[in-house]
């Protein structure tokens, strides 16, 4: 077997996030994902965690693009990071890029030493007014 990278090794090596433009800034509306094969290393033990994040945000003037958001979050999967961290990582990464009106980031972890961990970090834009 060869030591060369394959491309899919290559492509989130070298992930960066991107977007696009919103093209309905006159409406409210939320954009949803769930990723559920989440990966990354226990920074303690070593030993890998597995998650599903979900993201939630209403957009502003950006929205981001899906497959960069895909490689992104396989970035993650060697990192050695806390749950806290990844979540608030993730969500810091996202308003940089976006500026959304509101965004939520959750980070839901499976159960590992019968402990589950739920982390939930959230951000809104100064001048957001929510309607509800």
């Amino acid at each position: 077997m060869s030591d060369e990278k394959l491309y899919g090794e290559i492509a989130i090596e070298n992930n960066e996030l991107e977007s696009f433009d919103n093209r309905n800034p006159h409406r409210d509306y939320e954009v949803e994902f769930s990723c559920p094969e989440f990966t990354c290393i226990c920074p303690r033990s070593g030993f890998p965690d597995f998650a599903t994040i979900f993201i939630k945000y209403i957009p502003k003037d950006k929205c981001v693009e899906l497959k960069s958001l895909k490689l992104y979050i396989n970035g993650f999967r060697d990192k050695k990071i806390f749950h806290e961290d990844v979540t608030n990582l993730i969500l810091d990464d996202l308003v940089k890029l976006l500026d959304p009106k509101y965004i939520e980031v959750v980070s839901d972890f499976n159960v590992r030493g019968n402990v589950h961990t739920l982390v939930t970090a959230k951000h809104k834009h100064k001048e957001f007014k929510e309607s509800n």
